[in-house]
């Protein structure tokens, strides 16, 4: 028996609707760590005339000083606060299928409003849009991955990512519409090309990033992430500089375990992103390839910023009047803000 489209979309909207229960944006398997980190903090916000602004304090234009018995002092207008204004983004995704494609699967599609679906056909509904949802969820989630971790010059449409707000040149640049090379606060703390030729080194260098977070940022960076030649060099040096041995002795004898489950740096687990590899492959050759790098990221000063009603949308567009294909897809409206860029940090190793 045939198939009508409102009973297809139906079919359709019953498979999304139970990859949606849950916001499946949310469902980041952990291969995606930052952007999981951005999800988890993420805030959802309104961007009146197209931007949100977030409020940089610049200084405490203090007006103390010393005085004596009658002296005079004096008072001042306190000019504390710029507005760093970033603006919004929008991302789609989706799949059609088109009535020859469901015609081969067993599925007849009609426009006979009375047709009534075999249970052969809606098994095969839900098992065609199933497939397609979930290449759907995470195509749309590992290309957002990677626009989140990029400085969006590759496109006007893209979100300046992780690549510009804490960026590897912190002095160059207009982020927010403050300009880092002439406003000395609005600059990122960096170190790149650590050498990791002598022991120590890489994690005293480690030491003074983190120092410097926390100098201006009055918050521990609470999120570290890095590639895999960085997370393999500072497992290198964490060992060589702590000289730990664990031996773990079995029924039959000694048995040695060489490898490392979790690797921490004051207190705070330091999380391979295999998105940097992915990023280098995109990219080729590049000053500071992402696999050597490392972030000390606050997660107070950046914000993922779902614009409130527009994030993760699914969307069933109406089937053309001369085409005989069928749409879904997912739309997604964000921005990232940062209002504390010295609160951060990027680090590469040479």
């Amino acid at each position: 028996m045939p198939v009508n489209s409102a009973q297809l979309a139906a079919g359709a909207n019953y498979q999304m609707q139970s990859y949606a229960a849950n916001d499946p944006i949310d469902q980041i398997t952990t291969d995606r760590p930052f952007l999981q980190w951005l999800i988890a903090n993420k805030q959802d916000s309104i961007f009146g005339n197209g931007i949100f602004n977030e409020k940089v304090r610049i200084s405490n234009d203090s007006n103390y000083q010393n005085y004596s018995g009658d002296d005079q002092v004096t008072y001042n207008r306190k000019d504390t606060t710029r507005l760093a204004p970033f603006q919004h983004y929008e991302a789609h995704d989706g799949f059609g299928l088109n009535e020859t494609e469901l015609a081969n699967n067993g599925i007849i599609l009609t426009d006979d409003r009375e047709a009534v679906p075999t249970e052969a056909e809606k098994i095969q509904i839900v098992n065609m849009i199933k497939t397609n949802r979930e290449t759907l969820k995470d195509g749309f989630q590992e290309n957002m991955d990677l626009e989140f971790h990029r400085d969006g010059a590759y496109s006007p449409k893209a979100v300046p990512g992780l690549d510009l707000l804490v960026s590897t040149t912190p002095a160059v640049g207009t982020i927010g519409g403050i300009d880092a090379s002439t406003s000395l606060y609005w600059r990122n703390n960096a170190d790149m090309n650590i050498s990791t030729a002598t022991a120590g080194t890489l994690t005293a260098e480690m030491e003074k990033m983190w120092r410097a977070c926390r100098t201006y940022g009055k918050r521990t960076p609470d999120f570290i992430v890095c590639g895999a030649a960085f997370y393999d060099a500072y497992r290198k040096d964490a060992n060589q500089t702590q000289n730990r041995q664990v031996i773990v002795t079995g029924k039959d004898g000694a048995n040695a375990d060489g490898s490392t489950d979790n690797v921490y740096f004051k207190g705070k687990l330091v999380v391979w992103d295999p998105s940097f590899e992915k990023l280098d492959t995109l990219l080729g050759a590049i000053t500071y390839p992402w696999t050597k790098r490392c972030y000390f990221l606050n997660s107070k000063s950046i914000r993922l910023r779902p614009f409130k009603g527009r994030w993760m949308v699914d969307r069933s567009p109406p089937r053309m009047y001369d085409r005989y294909t069928h749409y879904w897809g997912v739309t997604a409206d964000y921005g990232l803000t940062i209002n504390q860029r010295n609160a951060n940090a990027v680090l590469s190793i040479a």
